[in-house]
């Protein structure tokens, strides 16, 4: 009889030990996602405060301190807006990068819907231009609409990663995109620019303190 046998009783490793290697990993995991989602805070909070604070400011009836001429505020505005489309398209696509399966699939769902929900938005004004929409009304209605995409994009956001940053701010977004056009043109493009802008920089700093926290 063979009596060199191998021990199959050996003791398993520290549960403690395993309990904590996996919190750590856990931890790197939602660091890793959490980096893109403040820089698309970051960037939206910037385009939101600058670009309509530079409308407001670009029409006569706005800033009382300084104009901005409008051929100069209508293309600052633009160009940040599709430049921050752009980059939460890429960003939101990287949220789940390394990370197979449903999720990578969700990520992808979530970083094209910027992209064909702001193409929806934008033909379904250019249409109701096309119907007689004033440009009054159309400066109220763009606006707003943009506002309560992002603020519903955020809520999708924020059920498919249990974000709680993405529901609060989501919420911030539909009610101020909402109360905005009882302001009139300009004023609603100085409450969108205090009340999103500022949301969007407070929430990527805390998001920011917190990441850096868990580390």
């Amino acid at each position: 009889m063979d009596t060199d046998t191998t021990d199959t009783d050996q003791p398993l490793d520290d549960p403690r030990a395993m309990l904590a290697l996996l919190e750590s990993q856990q931890r790197q995991v939602q660091n890793a996602q959490q980096s893109p989602v403040i820089w698309m805070y970051l960037i939206w909070g910037i385009t939101w405060l600058v670009g309509f604070l530079a409308l407001w400011s670009g029409d006569t009836d706005g800033n009382p301190w300084f104009t901005i001429p409008d051929y100069l505020a209508t293309p600052v505005f633009i160009v940040m807006l599709v430049a921050s489309i752009v980059a939460s398209a890429v960003l939101g696509i990287r949220i789940n990068r390394g990370v197979r399966g449903i999720s990578t699939f969700s990520g992808a769902v979530y970083g094209l819907s910027w992209s064909v929900c702001s193409a929806a938005f934008a033909l379904v004004g250019t249409g109701l231009i096309g119907q007689g929409l004033s440009p009054e009304l159309a400066n109220l209605y763009f606006p707003a609409a943009y506002a309560l995409m992002c603020g519903t994009i955020y809520l999708g956001g924020a059920a498919l990663w249990r974000d709680v940053s993405q529901l609060v701010l989501g919420l911030v977004l539909l009610a101020v995109g909402a109360v905005s056009t009882f302001a009139g043109s300009p004023g609603n493009d100085l409450v969108l620019a205090l009340g999103v802008g500022v949301a969007f920089l407070i929430a990527a700093g805390s998001l920011a303190v917190r990441r850096r926290r868990g580390r």
